[in-house]
């Protein structure tokens, strides 16, 4: 994923409010449900959407184990066209709101880029875009200023953030279950395609609410490095926690401004097998559950990122938090040699930063356990993100946006889908045996806009600009699915309670202040204890009544 740290909406954040536990929506008419409340999905067949394959004639070149999806190393010699008639029928600007982590692209007014799609749909959107990094708060400031877009793209790890979030669904966007579910799909053959999974997400107070984004793969990090610094050196990629470390010791040179790390908590945590569902839960041996504070592999592995803090192995801008681009520090300038990140940060770095270092080789460090037998992985299968409608627009406005938001989910192999992806031929992209191969303008416009107002059946590949790339991540991906982590409440759609919400972010900034040295590592019992005070108990009391209420 690649976007902004600038445009704001000029509205005032209420993130202090729902740190304190107020309500985001006082005044909406509905009791507050602090407490938190658990759907089991599997009751609610009857809102889905009948899932239809597209039939497109297009094979993949590379089979992912399932959840990892298919892979394409050739672009398609022949496009198809996936829709015939403009989607868009009103000419009405449509608001959107997305996120990005880089730069931020220019409006659709100085944009080639969105301009060609916009009239391809027929009707122009006009995106603000938020800075990924603090997405959040500006979601919390729309939900509570009742200010929404009339596409809203909600990440769905920022779901877990936003206090009462059931609650500014049914307040303040479309019930979509009526133009959705069963063969009424239809009408939106992309979305049809999409795996039921996805949808089944989707559901909020009991109603279809939103356009699921499916997850392009189940791993949610992955440790890059530089294979180029380290064949410079003459140093394999690690294979162990000690091989990590010894390696990130010979790497790290001030006097050359190289350092090893950026900030790689959540790999260390992987490494000792600290528990990932549902944001930290696993279950005892006596069936109760328990979150990773409390657990001995997080002890283990605030030690070990402690002293990786303390030996100086992390870049000196990122342990001052002085707003330094870790992917630039990593990609471009080679002063991070090990980068935790994202799968979809890996393709869109080399493609970039390899037009001016063709030495650049970007690859993944294979998972490892740090305690002894098989490796474990978080699971990311939930969407990457929903697509809500704001409420009120009228019958006729949803259906132009479901066909908006249709177009945008057109599979590769279409003329609609090398649009979204790669722009206008000659502008954006120039063509060659392989694909196309995205211009400079387009690195600058192209930043996932209409990727975050859509979803499509996940593929992945091709990328002519990147060969290896599919090879390598199929390769990669398919030998770490099998270390992927069991989620007991799998199937469990669960809106954790707003004191637990609302410390969630305060418990991790003072694990963060140990983790820097600017509190001892012996305030971790007492830190324990105010998160179990804040939330923590009463989310322990919901997930054990939920696995009871679903018969497991």
């Amino acid at each position: 994923m690649t976007t902004s740290r600038r445009r704001f909406l000029g509205l005032v954040s209420l993130s202090a409010a729902a740190a304190a536990g107020g309500p985001l929506l006082a005044g909406c008419g509905e009791k507050p449900t602090g407490s938190g409340t658990a759907e089991n999905l599997d009751r609610f067949a009857g809102v889905l959407p009948t899932r239809k394959d597209l039939t497109l004639g297009i094979t993949p070149d590379i089979k992912g184990t399932t959840p990892v999806p298919d892979g394409y190393t050739r672009y398609p010699a022949t496009l198809v066209d996936a829709i015939t008639e403009r989607p868009g029928t009103s000419g009405q600007v449509v608001t959107a709101m997305t996120p990005v982590w880089g730069p931020a692209p220019p409006g659709y007014q100085q944009s080639a880029y969105l301009q060609a799609v916009n009239a391809e749909l027929g009707t122009p959107l006009d995106f603000t875009i938020q800075d990924g990094n603090t997405y959040a708060d500006k979601l919390n400031a729309l939900l509570g200023a009742r200010d929404v877009p009339e596409l809203l793209c909600v990440p769905g790890w920022e779901v877990s953030k936003i206090p009462r979030f059931a609650e500014a669904v049914k307040a303040l966007f479309e019930d979509l279950t009526d133009h959705l579910k069963g063969d009424a799909v239809d009408a939106y053959p992309m979305l049809a395609s999409f795996p039921t999974g996805a949808w089944r997400h989707s559901i909020w107070n009991q109603r279809l609410a939103a356009v699921p984004n499916p997850s392009e793969g189940p791993l949610p990090w992955a440790l890059f490095t530089r294979r180029d610094l380290l064949d410079e050196r003459g140093l394999a990629i690690p294979a162990s926690l000690d091989d990590l470390l010894a390696a990130a010791r010979q790497v790290t040179d001030p006097a050359r401004k190289v350092w090893a790390f950026d900030d790689i908590f959540a790999m260390i945590q992987i490494y000792h097998k600290v528990p990932g569902s549902k944001g930290g839960w696993r279950l005892r041996p006596d069936g109760t559950p328990e979150f990773k504070y409390e657990t001995p592999e997080y002890r283990q592995a605030l030690e070990v990122m402690a002293k990786i803090y303390k030996d100086g192995l992390v870049h000196p801008d990122i342990v001052a938090s002085k707003g330094a681009d870790a992917n630039l520090l990593f990609a471009q300038a080679g002063s991070i040699v090990f980068k935790q990140a994202g799968i979809g940060f890996w393709q869109g770095a080399q493609a970039e930063h390899q037009k001016v270092n063709p030495r650049l080789n970007i690859q993944p460090v294979p998972v490892f356990s740090a305690t002894g037998g098989d490796p474990l992985m978080w699971s990311a299968t939930e969407p990457i993100s929903y697509t809500f409608i704001r409420k009120g627009v009228g019958k006729d406005r949803v259906e132009e946006l479901l066909r908006i938001v249709n177009w945008c989910s057109a599979p590769l192999g279409t003329r609609e889908a090398q649009l979204r992806d790669y722009g206008v031929e000659g502008r954006h992209h120039t063509r060659t045996p392989n694909g196309p191969v995205k211009t400079d303008l387009a690195f600058k416009e192209i930043a996932n806009q209409y990727f975050f107002v859509s979803g499509r059946n996940p593929t992945i590949g091709p990328f002519p600009d990147t060969p290896s790339y599919v090879q390598d991540l199929l390769t990669f991906s398919n030998e770490t699915v099998k270390y992927l982590e069991k989620d007991p409440w799998d199937g469990l759609k669960l809106e954790m309670p707003d004191r637990f919400k609302a410390f969630a972010v305060p418990a991790e900034e003072r694990f963060t202040d140990l983790l820097r040295g600017r509190r001892p590592l012996s305030d971790v019992d007492a830190i324990v204890r105010e998160w179990k005070s804040n939330g923590g108990e009463e989310a322990r009391t919901l997930l054990a009544k939920a696995l009871s209420e679903a018969g497991r």
